[in-house]
């Protein structure tokens, strides 16, 4: 092929590829490196054509190939980073991220990349001083101040993450992602319904954005202002735009008796609070009656998720690797379950996967406290008291499995330190406490807070939760609580902490929890009450304000539910004002709790278990139906 047409050809190929005709312009590639395989702009923009298409092995090898032969390029270098990264090679990208600004030391995108990798390593300060060198060599680069304000974000720096998405509009006010980013330091700042508004203006400009919707529906879940109904309408409505699966994972071999391969995902697979509650699960399945595969979707690997590692007969990381790529491994994969352990929550959900329906029975359990709204995913399992029979059934596109005493299974973290003695009999002060997420303080939470302050004199609360380090933030508490009456000097913030153990020692000085409204602690409360703290909980009207309840129960301490503000307020009274009794709680709850459902490891896997098998069973019952 003379060198002319070879030219003609690379045009017409960059021409499909501009307009994002990527398999047109991936074919016309191919016919120009087969007849000149060393040909650099073919090799370089077939091996971004492939990362774009998510074949990250053949976008690695194409774009090393084509750095081989011009180790000048600077983008070159930076997209072979990005590869590398799909293909979860994280480690070996960091040099080629280096190279990209090393050799342009003005490539501002490749300080962007740069700072990405950084973020995905774990390594914050690196990322943050990435970020400021590409804003300062652009400061007009709305991506590069959107990017700043994301990596902010997740550094704790969430008002000067807003900040930077201030500033990402202020350079371009037609940049839509700087809408979301904002909207997600609003939701980070615990400003929910300026949140919900900025997540509109941005699903204006970007309606099918799926990680927009799902933390809008998220955030939906804290404010009180809305009924379960409305709350149910928003999650069919985003499941309705989702596609149906064109092509069902099939039922292989339908025996309802054999062998189950039961596949879990969720980016939460390490040191998280989910982890609390999946990992005496998995540990206690029956290996002779499932085989386990765990598709972790975080950057984040550490000791918890060696141990869930251990119990897994396949592990796989998805991290950063496109949703069409993670469904065509999970259907090479063949489970007969999937169980989506995130809903709604984080960026890193993959809700639209299930919508495709890789697998032949699905289900929701444990991240989220709602319906998905998909009608792909055939159950969400709970319990009688987060959702009672009837009216709940019809706030779920699921099907409800009820499938133990109570949904949860908590393991306390090892490094636990002991219960210390009640705060109170030393000071003769009361110290409420609240460690929940703080976006869960609803004005109606407020109100009931202030309620019981205003009842015990002398009271205290202690409040800690990621942000209140920030001034800001913490001035808008003091001010909401102001208007309620409640001094600065009855309250205490304390910022979130690293260590487990200092988290858990702090309940240390804390004589009675108090949850939050509409949306209930889990996590927290269990830690509350493994510490032998006790939890003052309103039942509400949905899942997320049932949660408190279950947990209760489960513990042997149903008095402590309320089902209303004056007995919501009665119970906390009636406890601090009997110290004696309160210091003899808190010495035996531990013991309670330990002999509780909520620690019956074994037998709520059993549970578990066969609530699964039994899913399985009505499919392969369905199928024989469809086949007689």
């Amino acid at each position: 092929m003379f060198p002319q047409q070879l030219q003609q050809l690379l045009q017409q190929a960059v021409a499909h590829h501009q307009a994002g005709r990527l398999e047109p312009a991936d074919a016309l590639y191919r016919r120009v490196r087969a007849a000149a395989p060393r040909n650099f702009d073919a090799l370089h923009l077939a091996g971004l054509v492939a990362f774009q298409q998510g074949r990250n092995a053949e976008a690695c090898a194409l774009l090393g190939k084509a750095r081989r032969i011009d180790p000048r390029s600077a983008v070159c270098a930076m997209r072979l980073g990005l590869a590398l990264m799909g293909a979860g090679q994280t480690a070996q990208a960091e040099p080629h991220f280096l190279a990209a600004v090393q050799l342009n030391p003005k490539f501002v995108e490749g300080w962007d990349n740069l700072a990405y990798w950084h973020k995905v390593a774990d390594r914050f300060p690196e990322a943050i001083r990435s970020h400021e060198r590409a804003v300062a060599l652009n400061p007009k680069s709305a991506p590069s101040w959107f990017s700043f304000g994301l990596t902010l974000s997740l550094a704790g720096r969430i008002s000067d993450a807003l900040a930077c998405h201030d500033r990402a509009l202020a350079a371009d006010p037609l940049y839509p992602k700087a809408h979301f980013g904002r909207a997600q330091a609003l939701h980070q700042s615990h400003r929910l319904t300026e949140a919900v508004a900025a997540y509109d203006v941005f699903l204006r400009h970007a309606p099918g954005h799926h990680e927009a919707q799902s933390y809008r529906l998220f955030a939906l879940n804290y404010l009180d202002q809305l009924s379960p109904a409305e709350l149910f309408r928003e999650h069919v409505a985003y499941g309705s735009r989702l596609a149906a699966p064109t092509a069902p994972a099939p039922v292989r071999d339908p025996d309802p008796a054999r062998r189950l391969r039961v596949a879990v995902l969720s980016p939460d697979l390490r040191t998280h609070s989910c982890a609390y509650f999946i990992e005496p699960l998995l540990r206690h399945l029956d290996p002779a009656r499932f085989e386990l595969y765990l598709y972790h979707d975080h950057f984040r690997e550490d000791e918890v998720s060696r141990r869930l590692r251990s119990l897994a007969a396949v592990w796989r990381n998805f991290v950063g690797q496109p949703t069409p790529a993670v469904e065509a491994a999970i259907r090479a994969d063949a489970p007969d379950i999937l169980i989506d352990l995130a809903g709604h929550t984080g960026m890193t959900n993959r809700l639209p996967l299930f919508a495709g329906q890789p697998a032949p029975v699905q289900v929701s359990y444990l991240g989220y406290p709602n319906t998905t709204g998909l009608p792909a995913i055939g159950w969400r399992f709970t319990d009688d008291i987060a959702d009672p029979p009837g009216g709940s059934d019809a706030l779920a596109t699921e099907q409800l499995v009820r499938f133990a005493p109570t949904a949860w299974c908590y393991s306390p973290p090892e490094q636990s330190p002991g219960v210390a003695p009640l705060p109170g009999a030393a000071g003769g002060r009361i110290t409420f406490g609240c460690f929940n997420n703080l976006g869960k303080i609803s004005d109606t939470t407020l109100r009931l807070w202030a309620g019981v302050l205003h009842r015990v004199p002398d009271s205290r609360l202690l409040l800690k939760g990621r942000g209140l380090g920030d001034p800001v933030v913490r001035g808008g508490y003091l001010a909401r609580f102001a208007t309620a009456g409640i001094a600065p000097e009855r309250l205490e913030f304390a910022e979130r902490t690293t260590r487990t153990e200092d988290h858990l020692g702090l309940y240390g000085r804390v004589d009675i929890a108090l949850d939050t409204f509409p949306y209930h602690g889990t996590t927290t409360t269990c830690e509350a009450l493994w510490m032998g703290v006790p939890v003052v909980t309103l039942r509400g009207d949905r899942h997320a304000a049932r949660v408190g309840a279950s947990l209760l129960t489960a513990a042997g301490h149903a008095e402590w539910i309320a089902e209303d503000a004056a007995g919501y307020t009665a119970i906390a009274v009636q406890l601090a004002s009997d110290p004696v009794r309160l210091a003899a709680t808190r010495a035996g709850l531990r013991c309670e709790l330990q002999a509780s459902p909520l620690l019956d490891h074994a037998g709520q896997a059993a549970r578990f278990g066969a609530a699964l098998r039994n899913c399985w069973a009505s499919v392969c019952a369905k199928r024989e139906l469809a086949v007689a």
